[in-house]
């Protein structure tokens, strides 16, 4: 299961280089032909994974529910997010990684609610979630590499 827990390191320190050479303006801004910035990628990167991992398991999450309200999928930005907000983002994006790693180590991850995600994949178990959970991020990863050649 290392392996997994690399690969979204991986993915989360691309994003955390994406926060530290981008200014806020940059973060924000909603290129022409997208219906989300890159902001909004990353935290619902954050998101999600709360609600794929712990939810789904029947587990409290690490972010308030108005967090994952305001980045869960089908959402877009409402309006611009504020530095304090992109400090909190960078933070989760290495404290719900470490926490995730730290609980799976922990068997905390007993039950798991089946879910048939928009793509048609049905998760049945906590080591389908993490798998999906970073084919997930990496496609926004990849949106987010789409979005900053544009702003």
């Amino acid at each position: 299961m290392n392996s997994v827990f690399e690969v979204q390191k991986t993915i989360r320190e691309i994003f955390l280089k994406i926060l530290d050479n981008h200014s806020l303006e940059q973060l924000n801004k909603i290129p022409q032909g997208f219906s989300n910035n890159l902001i909004w990628n990353i935290a619902h990167c954050i998101s999600s994974q709360q609600v794929l991992i712990y939810k789904l398991s029947g587990l409290p999450t690490m972010v308030s529910e108005e967090f994952i309200a305001k980045y869960r999928k089908g959402t877009k930005p409402e309006g611009d997010v504020s530095q304090v907000e992109v400090d909190e983002i960078r933070s989760l994006l290495l404290t719900t990684l470490e926490q995730t790693e730290k609980d799976f180590t922990n068997n905390i991850f007993v039950d798991y609610n089946e879910y048939t995600t928009s793509l048609g994949f049905t998760l049945k178990n906590i080591s389908g979630a993490l798998d999906f959970n970073n084919y997930h991020e990496g496609i926004h990863t990849g949106i987010v590499m789409s979005i900053r050649k544009f702003v």
